[in-house]
């Protein structure tokens, strides 16, 4: 008897724990150092992907603190059946801790266009489909690079990556990092951002549907693929807490 009691209390407590990992506020603070960064102030950005269905919470504003320089928004900022006005205040909460610059994702479009374009705008935000953007500060500046969805076939890359001048620091960011590569094999981006994979949202162990999400550096090239926000088709997780990130971009001091 003490083996099924035991056994059944498994079998309620998994679950219960997977659902409540799926609705945990995870701000990772990370420093970058980039040898080409020519600022001597730090460059503090706010990434946050996939963010379905859940709420942005005043918990998660006070977590990740003041002096954001600029809030992105890497895509599947909803899904078909999240109400508007969620959507519409989610928005409004994050454009209070700084500018919001935001890509499509592959769901965002369900629940129309226009709607997202709207809520967007309302706060001063920009949308990046297939264009750069100076973002300036009193004292530092950085492009943000944006693509549309990819599996909307409306993806430009090389029109994303027209006009910018040389020796910038040059963040790119896609809803999926699927295209990182690719990029690469053109460009020369500083940081590449994208979400989309959940980091398999449900691991066991090494073992899931997508790699847990990272955060690498490799010949003074950032990638970061976050495990995302919010989840899909099912509101569980296990072994890819949901996050959200404070990057602070700083120069590298060369040694000798």
């Amino acid at each position: 008897m003490r083996y099924v009691l035991t056994v059944m209390g498994l079998i309620f407590c998994i679950p219960l724990v997977m659902w409540k990992k799926a609705f945990d506020t995870n701000v990772c603070h990370q420093e970058i150092e980039l040898v080409n960064y020519k600022n001597q102030k730090p460059f503090r950005l706010f990434f946050i992907s996939d963010i379905h269905r859940r709420k942005i919470s005043r918990r998660l504003i006070e977590e990740v603190g003041p002096e954001i320089d600029a809030v992105i928004i890497g895509g599947d900022l909803a899904e078909k059946g999240v109400p508007l006005k969620r959507i519409e205040k989610n928005i409004r909460k994050l454009a209070e801790i700084g500018p919001i610059y935001y890509v499509w994702g592959n769901n965002d479009r369900e629940v129309g266009e226009q709607n997202i374009r709207e809520f967007i705008q309302k706060v001063g935000g920009k949308l990046l489909e297939n264009e750069s953007i100076c973002v300036k500060t009193q004292s530092a500046s950085v492009w943000i690079v944006g693509i549309d969805d990819v599996s909307s076939g409306r993806a430009d890359i090389e029109k994303s990556f027209g006009g910018i001048p040389e020796n910038e620091t040059v963040i790119f960011v896609s809803h999926t990092p699927f295209v990182f590569n690719k990029v690469k094999k053109r460009y020369t981006p500083d940081i590449l951002l994208a979400g989309h994979t959940h980091g398999g949202q449900i691991r066991l162990g090494k073992w899931g549907y997508y790699e847990r999400g990272s955060l690498r550096k490799e010949q003074d090239v950032v990638t970061m693929t976050s495990n995302g926000f919010g989840t899909t088709l099912i509101p569980l997780r296990f072994g890819a807490p949901a996050e959200c990130h404070v990057l602070t971009i700083k120069k590298a001091i060369r040694n000798g």
